[in-house]
């Protein structure tokens, strides 16, 4: 711990997206910004909390990227490192490890991305999950299905993919083959070039996500939210509300899944994201847990609202190497609100030609961010590849059901309009 005012070096976050940020402000933390590559930050107008922009090439050049961080902590020491962004977890805690800094681990940080390790970690300490098999380059995927006992419909997903890029059902082995060399291809920009696949059972029933801040091994579940019943082939996001109603007994089997996952993973401090499916509605499956704050903040503005926990000055807390300023209890926290996010679908695909409604939206007295990231101009691929999202809503509610009501209304209200795709297949 520095003597000054604690500062963490956190990689990649949005500037647009103020949650984090503001955190910061509310913790008492500098923060000193690695912008994404994609993204330029005015020096002259930084987001709250940041005292300084480091660019690093963390995607071409990680150990060149260690290195300056390295030096940059031996002339001017900070106390963490901290990412939302999943791709760059394992690469934060091997920094944290490398200067002697708080961290989960290199080993825990890569079994909470690497789905194929996840779900071996998962499976071999008795939890609920979907049954699978990793698929590499050099393998037939029909044989290899067939050989474990899977029977269709299946999902194949990239086993280092983050939100629903590249996740695709596939409905016979006839179309499992196609299905594949898609996926591989539009995840080629993952951390493995999109070589390591996943192929699991569909699972049928509604997708929730949790949130949990985990302290000294105690995991404090903050909010239970449902996040759709996706069917595919393509697995879009689009709702998200929380807290869920759910029977007393099927959310304690969430909270009881979600807690042993921790154990499971090794994930003994933080803020971690994870997402199940409910089979037949009642049942718990875990599809994947992350040892990081979700959707680049919504995640905290989800818990907070239901909890009235700063769940992100918690966890920037956590990060810095200082006691949270809240008790994290063993099991569910109490909820004393609702809050939701609509993701704005992209309804289709090609040249964004106009966002019809967001206006309106803006001037609802119940919500209180509408973050547009896709604009006219844009291009929007076709799924199974992941653009991004058109926009997130986010908006607090009273009550579970106001907020099923203010979605009803949105899905009315948004639409984006396209381009015809092009002869030479430009917006495809």
């Amino acid at each position: 711990m520095t003597d000054s005012r604690p500062t963490l070096v956190l990689l990649h976050q949005r500037a647009g997206l103020p949650w984090v940020f503001d955190a910061a402000v509310r913790a008492g933390i500098d923060l000193v910004l690695v912008p994404r590559p994609d993204e330029r930050v005015d020096p002259d107008r930084l987001p709250p909390a940041v005292v300084e922009l480091l660019h690093l090439d963390l995607p071409a050049d990680p150990a060149g990227a260690l290195e300056v961080l390295r030096k940059r902590h031996a002339t001017a020491p900070f106390d963490g490192i901290v990412t939302l962004y999943d791709p760059l977890v394992p690469f934060a805690a091997e920094a944290a490890e490398l200067l002697g800094l708080p961290g989960i681990g290199v080993e825990v940080a890569r079994s909470a991305q690497d789905k194929r390790v996840m779900r071996e970690r998962l499976a071999a300490a008795g939890l609920g999950v979907p049954r699978f098999v990793r698929l590499d380059p050099a393998d037939d995927p029909a044989a290899t299905v067939e050989s474990a006992g899977l029977t269709f419909p299946v999902v194949v997903k990239p086993a280092l993919g983050m939100s629903s890029l590249g996740v695709t059902r596939a409905d016979s082995s006839a179309a499992l083959g196609a299905v594949v060399t898609e996926v591989r291809r539009v995840s080629a920009g993952t951390a493995d070039g999109g070589a390591g696949l996943i192929v699991e059972e569909y699972l049928d029933g509604p997708e929730y996500a949790v949130e949990s801040l985990v302290h000294e091994g105690r995991v404090q579940v903050l909010s239970i939210g449902y996040k759709g019943d996706p069917k595919g082939p393509y697995f879009e996001e689009s709702v998200y509300r929380a807290p869920a109603a759910l029977p007393d007994a099927v959310r304690d089997d969430v909270v009881r899944e979600v807690t042993a996952a921790h154990a499971a993973l090794g994930v003994s401090y933080g803020p971690t994201h994870t997402e199940l499916r409910l089979r037949g509605g009642s049942t718990p499956y875990l599809l994947e847990m992350g040892a990081r704050i979700g959707g680049s903040g919504v995640s905290h503005y989800i818990a907070g609202h239901v909890t009235g926990i700063d769940f992100a000055a918690q966890a920037l807390r956590l990060a810095a190497g200082l006691e949270p300023t809240v008790t994290v209890r063993e099991g569910l926290a109490e909820p004393v609100a609702a809050a939701a996010n609509y993701i704005v679908p992209c309804g289709g695909h090609g040249t964004i030609t106009a966002v019809h409604g967001l206006d309106g939206v803006r001037a609802d007295p119940r919500v209180d961010h509408v973050v547009q990231m896709l604009a006219p101009g844009d291009v929007v691929r076709p799924y199974p590849d992941f653009t991004g999202y058109p926009a997130f809503v986010l908006s607090r509610h009273e009550g579970i059901a106001e907020a099923e009501e203010f979605h009803a209304h949105l899905e009315r209200a948004v639409r984006i309009d396209y381009a015809p795709a092009t002869a030479e297949g430009a917006a495809s």
